[in-house]
């Protein structure tokens, strides 16, 4: 295993489903169309690369009235390929209320999903608004970390108004921050530099024992150089590798990242220590690898 890809959609037809309207966009940004794959196809994708990958559902309806990438679909994965895919993260809308905390909890207790991932700019929620504290109360009453998507967005990027999407819901401060601070037993981990609230993200690290980040939805050489320098310091027992797949390959953003001068030390701590860690994933990436061993030997 060379790393855990903590933040990865789907490349199959759902994700398309789920973004619809900004398809074209993230086409133009990335400079090649979406292609669906299949699942097998997405599975051999992680395989080729030896990343174990954490993959992510999708519901923005109330604000969008896109498609959704189900959290049974992401559970169904980690059964279908359990040598390649860790138990992902669920998705809520957090605007469907009661039925929103109900299906959280199922998708974590009963589905096994590690938590929620979390999309402020494409759900149009501030998630310090004391509305939507009983999802962070669950989440730490389960013991089940979240990934809040922090900065900006490819969605929307170059369509009139930004696609309607606003990237204020995304600041760090108060957001995150407010949150690690009322909730200081959740584990939080910030998806994406920040930018361009970088600055304000590493100061929220240092500060709250219990906030994380992960680097995906960048190539590593444009990763903002405060935090590049700091990645090597201070954060790096903080950072969690990701590569935002399909955007990136893991491969891709794996090999850029250590040409960036990160010692073997450190990357061995993004690539995959800090992320057993800090998102209790022991016992799961074991299941994985005992999972790999099988899968090769048939194939031999």
């Amino acid at each position: 295993m060379r790393a855990i890809d903590v933040h990865c959609h789907p490349s199959t037809k759902e994700h398309s489903i789920s973004i619809g309207k900004f398809v074209a966009a993230m086409e133009v940004l990335f400079g090649k169309p979406v292609k669906a794959k299949t699942e097998e196809e997405m599975a051999n994708d992680f395989r080729r690369d030896d990343v174990l990958a954490m993959m992510i559902a999708m519901d923005a309806q109330s604000s969008t009235g896109e498609g959704i990438i189900t959290n049974d679909f992401i559970a169904g994965l980690t059964e279908r390929f359990p040598d390649v895919f860790l138990p992902g993260w669920a998705v809520v809308d957090p605007w469907k209320g009661q039925w929103a905390l109900q299906e959280l909890e199922r998708a974590i207790r009963d589905l096994k999903l590690t938590g929620p991932k979390w999309m402020p700019i494409l759900q149009a929620f501030y998630p310090h608004d004391h509305r939507f504290y009983p999802f962070w109360d669950l989440c730490q009453s389960l013991g089940a970390p979240v990934l809040i998507h922090c900065g900006t967005t490819a969605l929307g990027q170059g369509m009139d108004g930004g696609g309607g999407l606003k990237l204020d819901y995304a600041r760090p401060i108060p957001a995150i921050d407010n949150i690690a601070a009322d909730f200081p037993k959740l584990t939080i981990v910030m998806a994406h530099p920040a930018w361009p609230w970088t600055e304000e993200a590493i100061a929220v690290m240092i500060h709250k024992k219990n906030v994380f980040m992960d680097i995906s939805g960048w190539r590593p050489r444009y990763i903002p150089d405060v935090l590049k320098k700091e990645m090597k310091r201070r954060l790096q027992d903080k950072i969690l590798y990701g590569s935002d797949y399909p955007g990136w390959s893991s491969a891709q953003c794996l090999d850029e990242l250590q040409m960036e001068g990160v010692t073997d030390a450190v990357a061995e701590k993004i690539f995959h220590k800090n992320a057993i860690r800090a998102l209790n994933l022991e016992d799961k990436v074991k299941r994985a690898l005992d999972a790999q061993k099988i899968y090769r030997a048939t194939k031999k």
